[in-house]
């Protein structure tokens, strides 16, 4: 097959340096392995910083990425970059758990914004356990909330990441994607669980259940395997031979051992050269999604 595939690594999420001490955790660190991974074949970096995920008022600060984004965009100004956001529960609204994705948007920070279209149970693993990080109750965006993350997208010209962790999530951004509400340079990114007890499981029916949904739309989109690994279940592969593109990193990773962010990375360069295909650049990858290239670097 001769393809050009996004890869997205994933830096952090709410990985412990007791789970992985290879985690990054500071701006400086998050820093130095994005620009590692941007250099070895990565167009796209996702990170956390270290505020809880699940928080009582649901705000995040936007100065650590600042931090950690400003090094980078000074040496990769194309790279696209996105943050997480605060997975409150009831009774925070969307302005508040949105607000740093939308102040760095403003800024013209990473080009690409989160969007979140539904609601979830996350958290459970598959012996019944629910670790303390979790919530107790849902992770919870309404379509009116949904509606607000991507028209604040499309004013402020980023592009969305648009998380899909249940069917449903991906029939709210189609349907909504029908009607002309979906901006441009969406990427949608279909989460598939192994230990964690949401969603679909990372297995051929699993990707064409969501692929008969998605392909009438013409939508890019790409596969992780959050609390497994995308590459030794062989999804990476199935994605990429279907037409799909790739997130690895040590947010999701759950495999054997403590790799890297660069070692996750390089297995799914190995997939990729196992198969013929070559990874984006982040100007290939703006191409692609069609977002706009950064003034100056075209």
């Amino acid at each position: 097959m001769d393809s050009t595939v996004i890869l997205e690594v994933a830096l952090n999420g709410t990985t412990t340096r007791e789970r992985n001490p290879h985690v990054p955790r500071t701006p400086d660190e998050i820093a130095e392995q994005a620009l590692d991974v941007l250099g070895r074949g990565a167009a796209i970096v996702h990170n956390h910083n270290d505020e809880p995920m699940f928080t009582r008022d649901g705000v995040h600060a936007v100065e650590p990425y600042l931090d950690a984004w400003t090094p980078v965009l000074a040496r990769r100004p194309d790279a696209l970059l996105y943050p997480t956001m605060a997975a409150g529960a009831r009774d925070i609204p969307v302005q508040r758990r949105w607000a740093h994705v939308e102040e760095l948007a403003r800024r013209g920070m990473g080009g690409m914004t989160l969007v979140d279209p539904g609601s979830v149970n996350v958290g459970l693993l598959e012996d019944g356990t629910c670790p303390a990080a979790a919530a107790s109750e849902p992770y919870q965006n309404s379509y009116a909330d949904t509606e607000y993350m991507l028209a604040r997208t499309a004013e402020l010209g980023a592009a969305p990441s648009i998380s899909i962790f249940e069917p449903g999530f991906l029939r709210t951004a189609l349907s909504l994607h029908r009607h002309g509400r979906v901006p441009p340079g969406a990427i949608v990114k279909l989460y598939f669980a192994d230990r964690l007890q949401f969603g679909l499981p990372p297995t051929p029916a699993a990707l064409e259940a969501y692929l008969e949904l998605l392909e009438p739309s013409g939508l890019p989109w790409s596969v992780a395997v959050l609390g497994g690994d995308v590459v030794g279940s062989g999804l990476a592969e199935l994605a990429v031979r279907r037409g799909g593109h790739l997130r690895v990193g040590l947010e999701d990773f759950a495999g054997a051992g403590t790799p890297s962010n660069r070692e996750l990375l390089d297995g799914a360069l190995r997939v990729l050269d196992r198969l013929g295909a070559s990874p984006a650049e982040p100007a290939a990858a703006r191409e692609i999604l069609g977002i706009p290239p950064v003034p100056g670097n075209s």
